[in-house]
């Protein structure tokens, strides 16, 4: 059995340990500051608690000195603090981050550490990047790749079509950060909020346009074998119009923490939400210019006597697939390891991963034109 420590008792944390316990082949600490946050997690058979500061490093040094691996489910901002302290204990580290500078950080970190650092280990960056990745490998040549994701209410009821699903702070995020993307083979940073465009899946009408960080490492990755590469982010319409109203109208982008405040006081929260993920890659295969997309939705499910949402079960079974990957040997066992490495078919065939079985995703190729 292996230890294992889950850094965040919130609600991908809490989800995170409880997979992990139910297999009986880890044993899971969960930490967190606040005790208030670990107790329902407490009560989890097979998983233990203990309050700890991430900011504290010798306290974190001692809960992580004896643990195989330590899971981040902090927010963004304390993610680099677990990441430091994994590098001086020598243990493996991943993490569920979207933010572009904390990423640089671990793989900075991961140049002399002992054990292997993935950051991204959740649903985008994630899982939307080695679904991007796989169809890019069934090219000689990409002309484009698009992902589209997006965490939404099943039953939207206000203006902005959204609910709360997870972290408000790191939304904000993805709505202020510069965006990465190749554009024309060049790697290049656009600006959030921008690039609108709406499509349909399954009947249903959605708008999409860039967020910060859902690509991960796969613009470097495809760096010079990709002309166009974006990740946009999923919402209904009008959504986007009503944020850039605050973001850039109001300059709320200048005070984070107010629209927090606001979001978290006005925009309710919801366990009935759909996620719904679209890749599509066009390029040429054997003399024809060829396009297959991989399509599919998740939605949120009963578990014992709670309910996990949807991006409670996403993101939670993304991380926890790395870590058995890794466990099984099947990754690198030292440095930084990208999502890009992991083979769609290994992340399916998974225990975990299988959760992303349940919306039944489509892969459909299609003959785009004939040289």
């Amino acid at each position: 059995m292996r230890n294992i420590v889950v850094v965040g008792g919130g609600k991908i944390g809490g989800v995170i340990a409880e997979m992990l316990a139910e297999t009986s082949d880890y044993a899971v600490t969960v930490i967190d500051r606040s005790a208030e946050a670990l107790k329902t997690i407490s009560a989890l058979a097979g998983v233990t608690t203990r309050v700890v500061d991430v900011t504290d490093a010798a306290a974190l040094d001692e809960v992580l000195v004896h643990a195989f691996a330590v899971l981040s489910a902090a927010p963004f901002h304390l993610t680099g603090k677990v990441a430091e302290a994994a590098a001086r204990v020598g243990c493996h580290y991943l993490d569920l981050t979207e933010d572009v500078a904390t990423t640089r950080k671990v793989k900075a970190l991961a140049e002399t550490a002992k054990g292997a650092f993935i950051p991204q280990c959740g649903l985008a960056p994630g899982f939307i990047s080695i679904a991007g990745a796989d169809l890019a490998r069934g090219f000689e040549r990409v002309e484009e790749l698009r992902l589209r994701v997006g965490a939404l209410p099943r039953y939207p009821s206000n203006s902005l079509g959204y609910n709360l699903t997870w972290s408000t702070e790191g939304v904000i995020n993805e709505y202020c950060e510069p965006c990465e993307a190749l554009v024309e083979g060049e790697l290049r940073e656009l600006p959030a909020l921008e690039g609108l465009e709406t499509f349909s899946l399954d009947g249903v009408t959605y708008e999409a346009f860039n967020t910060s960080g859902g690509l991960g490492s796969l613009a470097e990755v495809l760096a010079g074998k990709a002309k166009n590469l974006n990740y946009k982010s999923v919402r209904y319409p009008g959504h986007c119009a009503l944020m850039r109203t605050l973001l850039n109208d109001l300059n709320l982008r200048a005070r984070r923490d107010l629209l927090k405040d606001v979001l978290e006081g006005a925009v309710p929260g919801t366990e009935q939400d759909v996620v719904v993920f679209f890749v599509t890659a066009s390029g040429w295969r054997n003399g024809r210019l060829m396009q297959e997309s991989y399509a599919g939705r998740v939605i949120g499910e009963h578990h014992g006597k709670g309910f996990w949402s949807a991006i409670q079960v996403t993101t939670a079974a993304g991380i926890c697939t790395v870590l058995d990957l890794l466990a099984q040997g099947r990754l690198p066992q030292q440095g930084y390891v990208r999502q890009e490495e992991i083979a769609l078919a290994d992340f399916l065939a998974n225990r975990f991963g299988r959760a992303y079985a349940q919306g039944e995703p489509v892969r459909t190729p299609v003959l785009a034109a004939v040289a």
